[in-house]
């Protein structure tokens, strides 16, 4: 296995506690404790700059790199959570955004790939999370690696629910959301979202009328929604927040 000192270390400043997964030793002391999920839950993952911007148009990359400014906190969390995850929700727009990525637990931080394999197999899940993309058109490159890989495309017009339904039916319990915005919003709108993992990057970025720069949540009146702190971690100027929602 890799050495631990190619992994990175989140201080925890706050922490609720709950239970816990048993992460692998080297895993648990790069995300500053152990890591409790329900066995089924909807959980979503994204980085925000600080005047918070998620995503660019036309950004030539993929957006949450650019936001975080290639935080390898954020890419061991990201990693991390997708290593706990039965299936990875996306939307097309952020299925284009990315030709190249799978999708994978490793392919977003490989020096932890042999500790995530360990704790999906403590976990008894298989090797790799499934990646189901969900699109209204069904416009999106069949020739995408993930796809070619086994990716399932959602097509249609579909109610939020029947999105996670659909997971549900396949055995896939714990599901891991990864945007973009307008799928997270409608999710968290129709109150399917259980928890939410925001990277706070010391970054920012600007708006103006017009510049199609997305939110966290687009195209939803939220109501102001109340949300509830479960943890606070850091790296550097990084903020890893966890919540609780509804």
């Amino acid at each position: 296995m890799e050495p631990l000192q190619t992994l990175p270390s989140l201080e925890p400043l706050f922490d609720a506690g709950g239970g816990g997964l048993g992460l692998p030793g080297p895993l648990a002391r790069a995300h500053g404790g152990d890591l409790w999920l329900a066995e089924e839950c909807v959980v979503a993952n994204f980085v925000e700059s600080v005047d918070g911007v998620v995503a660019f148009p036309d950004a030539g990359a993929e957006s949450g790199g650019i936001v975080s400014g290639g935080s390898e906190g954020d890419r061991f969390l990201m990693g991390l959570l997708r290593a706990c995850a039965d299936a990875v929700l996306i939307g097309a727009g952020t299925l284009r955004a990315a030709p190249g990525d799978l999708w994978y637990p490793e392919s977003i931080f490989p020096a932890a790939a042999d500790h995530f394999a360990e704790l999906r197999g403590k976990l008894g899940l298989s090797p790799r999370p499934a990646l189901y993309v969900v699109s209204g058109s069904g416009r999106v490159d069949p020739g995408h690696p993930a796809l070619r890989d086994g990716g399932t495309v959602l097509m249609g017009k579909r109610e939020p629910a029947q999105i996670v339904e659909a997971l549900r039916r396949e055995g896939r319990r714990r599901i891991l959301c990864e945007g973009g915005p307008g799928l997270f919003a409608g999710l968290f709108a129709a109150r399917l979202i259980d928890e939410l993992f925001l990277t706070l990057s010391p970054r920012l970025f600007g708006r103006w009328p017009g510049d199609a720069r997305k939110a966290l949540a687009e195209a939803r009146d939220l109501a102001g929604a109340p949300l509830s702190l479960v943890s606070l971690r850091r790296q550097g100027s990084h903020l890893f927040l966890r919540y609780r929602c509804g």
